[in-house]
């Protein structure tokens, strides 16, 4: 006997996931999980939502979720890169992610844009990014090394200095993963290599991009996100894309959000998705 019946009808056999493999930039094969419509055909244009996290050893497996099926039930495709960085394939593959091989997630993470492109699925006018966290520090990245392959940029509680980052809260206990540039020159280098505050390009036509955050996120702080919104901004050249920061009140890193406050976040991005992709 059933305990619950939504009241939102939904069956799961109109829809399929299935499981492919696109080489990175150093030829390194990775999976990524695809979720669409049972039946939809690529055309090269189909709105396609990228999503990634690539750290801490977290492994990234297909799940239910209300919020991604709005996406799918509107024809959209959901992706999922299991970059380097996670627990996949074990540690070796959190270890070729982390500290000085972080570069490695961020070019697994353009590889996989690209394989859709390549694949007939979506094109860049069509592509959307999105992480969350550690995965908004990835989703930052590569809109600045890549802002061309890029329709539409969702980044959520994100790091984004990297520099300092460790000197607020909990910062401390992630320089294993990422490492500390105040105790180590070699750290330096290699994260400011890649740190989203540091590598913004005055001039440069970045892709419409929201930065979403909260008053009381006490894990990553949300000064990472309001001094990239502000640096992303002052760059800009006018007349550019637009640069939004969303300021969640009473709230914080995510975890036992209220219902309401997640149906106003969403909302948010979604409409954000349909202006700037124009679906």
């Amino acid at each position: 006997t059933a305990w619950q019946t939504p009241a939102t009808p939904f069956d799961p056999a109109g829809y399929e996931t299935h499981q492919v493999f696109y080489p990175s930039k150093d030829g390194t094969r990775v999976p990524m999980f695809l979720t669409h419509k049972k039946g939809l055909v690529p055309n090269g244009d189909l709105p396609t939502l990228l999503y990634g996290y690539g750290g801490f050893s977290i492994s990234h497996t297909p799940l239910f979720s209300p919020a991604w099926l709005i996406w799918l039930e509107q024809g959209g495709v959901l992706a999922d890169a299991n970059l380097r960085g996670g627990n996949e394939y074990g540690e070796a593959w959190h270890q070729a992610g982390m500290l000085a091989n972080k570069q490695n997630v961020f070019d697994d993470f353009i590889a996989a844009a690209e394989w859709l492109i390549g694949s007939g699925y979506t094109r860049p006018g069509q592509l959307a990014i999105t992480g969350r966290s550690n995965g908004g520090l990835l989703v930052a990245a590569c809109l600045l090394q890549r802002p061309e392959l890029f329709g539409s940029v969702i980044c959520v509680v994100p790091v984004i200095d990297m520099l300092r980052y460790h000197r607020f809260t909990v910062g401390r206990f992630w320089t294993g993963e990422y490492g500390n540039a105040e105790a180590n020159a070699d750290h330096f280098r290699f994260l400011y290599a890649y740190s989203p505050l540091h590598n913004i390009r005055p001039g440069v036509v970045y892709p419409p991009t929201l930065i979403a955050t909260a008053d009381t996120d006490d894990r990553v702080v949300p000064l990472h996100s309001f001094k990239f919104a502000a640096t992303l901004q002052t760059a800009a050249p006018a007349g550019g894309n637009p640069l939004l920061l969303r300021v969640e009140t009473r709230a914080g890193h995510g975890l036992g959000k209220p219902t309401t406050k997640l149906i106003a976040e969403w909302a948010d991005i979604y409409a954000f998705l349909a202006a700037t992709l124009g679906k």
